[in-house]
């Protein structure tokens, strides 16, 4: 029921948010280790800011004002990174947005009814929306905004099998580009706005807000970064909280150190308790070391996809002036060198998925890399070696796009 790789080919005030999102008051750290190792904390607790920052979902105006500037200087790696980003379809001007009433998703994208087209139209959306500020042409952020009005005049539903997915996967990147021309653009009109929420809040948010305790990890991560992103853009403290809350809980059940006991642990609120069912869960490994994923022995793509969508809710969180990256850096830094060092071509120990890795981890390392390493002064030779290797990072056709560009060496 997965789908096993990525397919290639003036402000008019906050949108008003649902009561129905059931969130509560505030998010506990549950699970979630401290950064000492010690004892776990659940006193510790994050909840919606006050006032919430825009654009703040991933990027900010300070990391697009850096990437601005380092552009329009030539410097490198970001001029490279924008020089493929334009040289991409989806900053076309030509583009037509290909909406639809009912985007219907099966496994292993069958059938394949404008998933597709979804995601790369809000993959597009952002893409513009980066070019519009880098350029300040103003055609970019019209063609970004035909998109999302299209979008959001027309579709009403996703289904089958994989419709939690496809719409955590649009659903990460619709507010992205929603942030940046909202807040830094003002032809978009004040109906196209509040419509625009509207479809987050009616169609996206309620297929993902609840998450999905028993899919692999990165399901469940992946709709916690939309619905946090789409909280952001809706000014939702009730689903702001409940994606934090439900994203502290699945992390440990994703990323696993030596400190969480003998093995990992199930999904909070699964039945997946027993050493035995974890293992399970785990894709039959049964030696478990610092910074393993709970995908490593299926694939290191969707290995990638719950790595990304982590580091992109604390990448937001950030924004909203919660850094969370204290308290996960010990599990997230493990886990890029982890992977990193496979994707580089270790050679894998019979311990280790029976001697055997499917590789392809994906263009997934700067976020973090930058965040750990140049802002935390975290040392990760390896995944340095792995993001330099793959500059300038594009994108996976999914929602991860471009993040040469936006966050290397990015000090915001």
């Amino acid at each position: 029921m997965l789908l096993s790789t990525a397919v290639v080919v003036p402000h008019s005030g906050p949108v008003a948010a649902a009561p129905s999102t059931g969130g509560v008051a505030t998010a506990t750290v549950g699970r979630l280790a401290p950064p000492s190792g010690g004892p776990l904390d659940s006193d510790l607790r994050i909840a919606a800011p006050p006032t919430f920052t825009h654009p703040g979902v991933l990027v900010s105006r300070p990391q697009l004002d850096f990437v601005r500037d380092r552009v329009n200087a030539g410097a490198q790696p970001w001029k490279g990174a924008y020089d493929q980003m334009m040289a991409s379809g989806f900053a076309s001007l030509s583009r037509t947005p290909k909406p639809r009433a009912v985007v219907e998703c099966g496994s292993y994208s069958n059938p394949n009814n404008g998933c597709t087209d979804e995601r790369q139209d809000a993959l597009a959306a952002y893409t513009l929306a980066l070019a519009w500020y880098i350029t300040r042409d103003s055609r970019y952020a019209d063609k970004a905004i035909q998109i999302m009005d299209a979008w959001s005049a027309t579709i009403r539903d996703h289904t089958n099998s994989n419709a939690p997915l496809q719409t955590a996967w649009a659903g990460s990147s619709w507010p992205r580009a929603a942030e940046i021309i909202r807040y830094t653009y003002g032809g978009w009109s004040s109906t196209g706005v509040s419509r625009f929420g509207a479809m987050l809040r009616d169609v996206y948010l309620p297929e993902i807000i609840n998450g999905n305790l028993t899919s692999n990890g990165n399901w469940e991560l992946s709709m916690m970064e939309a619905s946090l992103g789409i909280a952001v853009f809706l000014e939702d403290r009730a689903a702001y909280d409940r994606a934090v809350g439900k994203f502290r809980d699945r992390l440990p059940a994703f990323l696993y150190l030596t400190s969480d006991g003998a093995y990992p642990r199930g999904p909070v609120g699964s039945s997946i308790d027993t050493r035995a069912e974890v293992v399970s869960y785990w894709h039959g490994q049964q030696v478990f070391s610092d910074g393993l994923s709970q995908e490593t022995c299926r694939d290191l793509t969707h290995t990638g996809y719950g790595i990304s969508a982590i580091s992109h809710v604390a990448e937001t969180l950030r924004h909203q002036g919660q850094d969370i990256y204290p308290e996960i850096q010990d599990r997230l830094r493990h886990a890029l060198g982890f992977h990193s060092k496979y994707e580089l071509g270790d050679p894998v120990p019979s311990t280790l998925c029976g001697g055997s890795l499917n590789r392809g981890l994906g263009p997934v390392t700067e976020v973090a890399f930058n965040a750990l390493h140049h802002r935390r002064g975290v040392a990760m030779t390896r995944t340095q070696q792995l993001t330099e290797r793959q500059r300038p990072a594009g994108t996976n056709y999914l929602f991860v796009a471009w993040e040469t560009l936006t966050h290397a060496g990015n000090p915001n």
